[in-house]
């Protein structure tokens, strides 16, 4: 309906031309009278609204566990900004006259606005008109923008028109797009499947997925018993591939299962388990087939036992007799070297005539070794300690295995050796694992309690690896590319002056924004030596970090408890955050504003933004990822609000701290302009803010040491972009670094070994 809308709107417009004309000189008349602050306001406004609501939709979205949606409304903007984009230039290089006269107006103006189109496409995407609030602030966006637009010429009323529809087809059409044929064999394929193995059915019903997503099937036959049937899907055999490849290539050999596998070698392999299981005299379910459906499937038809899971239970349920049924069952499984790999709540499971009863046993393993059975151990262990606590877990299970068995779990006690679920639980309850291991040293006090090394390498080990030796090589390609004399010859140093000059204000106001935001008095001398310290500690920790680190500590010296020291510097760096934020937005309008009444953002700044957004829905998809930088934000700004309400009760606290934010970043901003100068560049100063800004966050992001390497490639592709020669800006961003990383090193020692003799640090 909206490629016809548009369609018909084209048409009718190269029909009815000269009524389309009046329509257009009576809007650009009605608009050009509005007062030139008005004009000014509605661009600002408008131009930030256009690009804020999508924004923060996108991150209530994210905080309702609504991803997917925000990753929808993402496709749909960046293809709605490349279709208008190729649409616009190709109107205005090979389009029909007439067509183009109607969109332009015979005007440097975009045929379809390449900011608008795109907003208009994520809202429809993520259906924002279905949530009566962000429609209207949408609209209000909407309005203001092509108010703004209007008075500063800068669009057409067919412009408009076609902006809109295009947005909601490109918007619609994705929504469309995003749909996928489902391949899985329907039920009626299943029970075809099991009547060719020999069942009489007169019934059944789907059930709830097993823990790796199968679908699960109750077949009723004639004989009144019943089966359980599971199915395992090719499109299954994928799910969590990624996180499986990487288990296999950080554990040791011995500890993960294969991350890819056939589906037949993934039915044998079920088959095969349930067959041993069962000739080890262990409790499970009884496989009575098994069978391919179609090319997609296959089917393992077990004997259906009524039972429901140890997770459902009440803690008072899970007795000892109970807990000494299910260590016998795996005493039956290692009799027979047999790992089930997979012991947690929802695949133990407690028959009505009270039974325990294994199952979900796909990831075992057969003649396994003594490490896969010792993880066996551990993992039960922390399972029922979560649930009864360690001592009953540890008791219970030595009466069953024996003294020795529980103790060689000892040094498997480690959350990477747990499965996902049991792994989650016991970072949450950080003293579940030491109290198993003061159980089982009680029990058995001669029992190693050294770790084995399950991990080949730690994920930050190889993190920190490979950023230094990119940090390494991209610092050394820009110095080959200087000629480091002609560089110290021929600079204007009258500007380095400025640019060191600048360096040291910015100490100042760090030290002003810390004592801004801690209600207690601070020295003002010996705070400055610890923002001082501070350009010591970047050589050996992450930018952001170290200035946490040692600001955290400091405080906690000054006699400030920890849980507010901490508050304090969180407070400082969540509203330098939203501080930075706002002021690379601020730049990057300015920077990109083509008329003075109309400050409608540029095409550059959404496509920043607009990448900026797939990285984070990237980060975002992967849990991990996820979990650690939720738990990040969370310890490090738990507790600012109460702090940031002591400082709001003192205006000069209130000033210094917003003085002190500000000036940190405008003193940068001035030390790297003046670095520009000096040798002969010519660069507005909001373009090199928008550079800094930029190249100041992707650095603080960088686990490099003080941002090495990233900060220097970043803001020498930030002024190459911005006009500078890239010989130029290499120059001016190695004498940047120069004053604000590698001068201050000396000076931040001495203060750093100062303030640790007197017991300062």
């Amino acid at each position: 309906m909206t490629l016809l809308a548009v369609t018909a709107v084209v048409l009718l417009a190269l029909v009815a031309r000269s009524t389309l004309n009046g329509l257009e000189t009576d809007v650009q008349a009605g608009t050009g009278r509005a007062p030139e602050w008005l004009s000014s306001i509605a661009g600002l406004l408008g131009g930030v609204a256009v690009l804020a609501v999508p924004v923060a939709f996108a991150v209530e979205r994210v905080f309702h566990r609504d991803g997917m949606r925000v990753a929808q409304g993402l496709i749909a903007a960046i293809l709605a900004l490349l279709l208008s984009y190729t649409l616009g230039e190709w109107l205005v290089s090979a389009g029909p006259v007439e067509l183009r006269q109607l969109l332009t107006g015979n005007r440097d103006v975009e045929p379809l606005n390449t900011v608008l189109t795109p907003a208009i496409a994520y809202a429809t995407a993520v259906r924002m008109s279905r949530r009566p609030r962000w429609r209207a602030l949408l609209w209000f966006a909407l309005t203001l923008d092509f108010f703004a637009l209007f008075t500063a010429t800068k669009i057409t009323a067919l412009g408009a028109i076609v902006t809109y529809l295009v947005g909601l087809a490109v918007g619609f059409a994705t929504l469309y797009g995003v749909g996928s044929a489902n391949t899985r064999p329907p039920g009626s394929a299943v029970v075809a499947a099991l009547r060719r193995l020999g069942f009489s059915i007169v019934s059944a019903r789907r059930i709830e997925d097993d823990s790796s997503g199968s679908r699960r099937y109750i077949i009723g036959l004639a004989d009144t018993t019943r089966l359980s049937v599971t199915v395992l899907d090719r499109d299954r055999q994928v799910a969590g591939v990624v996180y499986r490849l990487w288990r296999r290539l950080r554990l040791n050999s011995e500890t993960r299962r294969r991350a890819i596998r056939s589906l037949r070698a993934e039915l044998e392999r079920e088959a095969l388990m349930a067959y041993a299981a069962e000739a080890a005299g262990a409790s499970t379910p009884r496989l009575l087939g098994t069978s391919e459906v179609g090319t997609e499937a296959a089917l393992l038809a077990y004997e259906h036992v009524e039972s429901r899971p140890i997770e459902d239970l009440s803690d008072d349920e899970l007795g000892d007799e109970l807990l000494a049924q299910t260590w016998e069952q795996i005493r039956l499984l290692h009799a027979r070297r047999l790992a089930h790999r997979h012991l947690t709540g929802e695949s133990i499971h407690l028959s009505p005539d009270g039974r325990i009863v294994l199952v979900d046993a796909r990831s075992g393993e057969i003649a396994a070794g003594d490490l896969l059975m010792r993880l066996d151990v551990a993992q039960l262990l922390a399972y029922l300690g979560l649930r009864v606590g360690p001592e009953r877990a540890v008791k219970t299970g030595a009466a069953v295995l024996g003294a020795d068995t529980i103790a060689s779990a000892l040094p498997l006690l480690q959350r990477i050796a747990l499965a996902r679920e049991t792994r989650s639980a016991a970072r949450k309850d950080k003293a579940l694992l030491p109290a198993l291991r003061e159980q089982i040293v009680a029990l058995k006090p001669q029992a190693t309690v050294e770790e084995v090394r399950l991990e080949r390498f730690r994920p930050r080990t190889l993190v920190t690896i490979i950023a230094s030796a990119l940090a390494a090589y991209f610092l050394l390609s820009q110095l080959s590319q200087v000629n480091l004399v002609t560089v110290i010859t021929s600079a204007h140093w009258g500007w380095g002056g400025i640019a060191l000059v600048a360096a040291a204000v910015s100490y100042i106001a760090a030290s002003s924004m810390l004592r801004g935001f801690v209600p207690e008095q601070l020295p003002y001398g010996r705070t400055i030596l610890v923002q001082l310290a501070s350009s010591f500690v970047k050589l050996v920790a992450p930018a952001a970090v170290g200035g946490v680190a040692i600001n955290t500590r400091y405080l906690q010296k000054q006699g400030i408890p920890p849980g507010q020291a901490v508050a304090s510097v969180g407070a400082s760096q969540l509203v330098g955050l939203v501080s930075h934020i706002m002021l690379l937005l601020l730049a990057g309008y300015l920077t990109g504003t083509q008329a003075a009444p109309s400050l409608t953002p540029s095409r550059g700044l959404l496509i920043t933004l607009l990448a900026i957004a797939v990285v984070m829905v990237g980060i975002l998809a992967v849990p991990p990822l996820r979990r650690m930088l939720s738990t990040r934000v969370r310890s490090l700004f738990s507790g600012v609000v109460p702090r940031l309400l002591d400082v709001l009760q003192s205006p000069a606290k209130i000033i210094e701290a917003v003085t002190g934010t500000m000036m940190v970043t405008v003193s940068f901003v001035i030390c790297l302009a003046a670095c520009v100068k000096a040798f002969g560049g010519e660069l507005g100063i909001t373009a090199v803010a928008v550079v800094f800004l930029a190249g100041n966050a992707i650095g603080s992001a960088a686990p490099t040491p003080g941002g090495l390497g990233a900060v220097e490639l970043s803001l020498t592709a930030g002024l190459t972009v911005a006009g500078l020669n890239p010989t130029m800006a290499t120059s001016a961003v190695l004498l940047f670094r120069l004053m604000t990383f590698w001068l201050p090193v000396l000076p931040g020692w001495a203060s750093f070994t100062w303030l640790q003799r007197n017991d300062q640090l």
